[in-house]
């Protein structure tokens, strides 16, 4: 921890941040916030697939890569917000989204937004304890 009472959190694989943010802080108390992750491909640098269920997907794997960097999973996650151009992929959204959070999944909100980076069309931010 820093003296401000955070450590930012860098992973050594996965996806860079595409601005000026921190990928993830951790913060006195056991608290860690994770920046919104959009479909982009760690390996390639490139959005996935135009699918909002391979979208979902690859957002969730790029918490996980974080969430790893910070020594934790997605069952110590406890919040997560989700923002979503067309709420008409909300189901198929929640398809992939079960399968990374198979029991006592977290809070959620889930919001519709008129656009994301690159074009996206999902991002996912996260809080987890640990």
């Amino acid at each position: 921890m820093t003296e401000g009472g955070k450590e930012i959190i860098v992973p050594k694989k996965g996806a860079r941040p595409i601005g000026p943010y921190s990928p993830a802080v951790r913060v006195s108390g056991g608290l860690v916030f994770f920046s919104g992750q959009i479909p982009i491909d760690p390996e390639t640098g490139g959005l996935v697939g135009p699918d909002i269920q391979s979208q979902t997907r690859r957002c969730l794997e790029n918490l996980q890569i974080l969430l790893e960097a910070a020594g934790l999973n997605c069952t110590h996650v406890v919040k997560t917000t989700v923002y979503l151009v067309d709420m008409t992929d909300f189901s198929a959204m929640n398809e992939v989204y079960a399968t990374f959070f198979p029991q006592d999944p977290p809070a959620r909100t889930t919001v519709a937004v008129a656009a994301l980076p690159r074009g996206a069309r999902i991002e996912i931010e996260a809080i987890a304890m640990g």
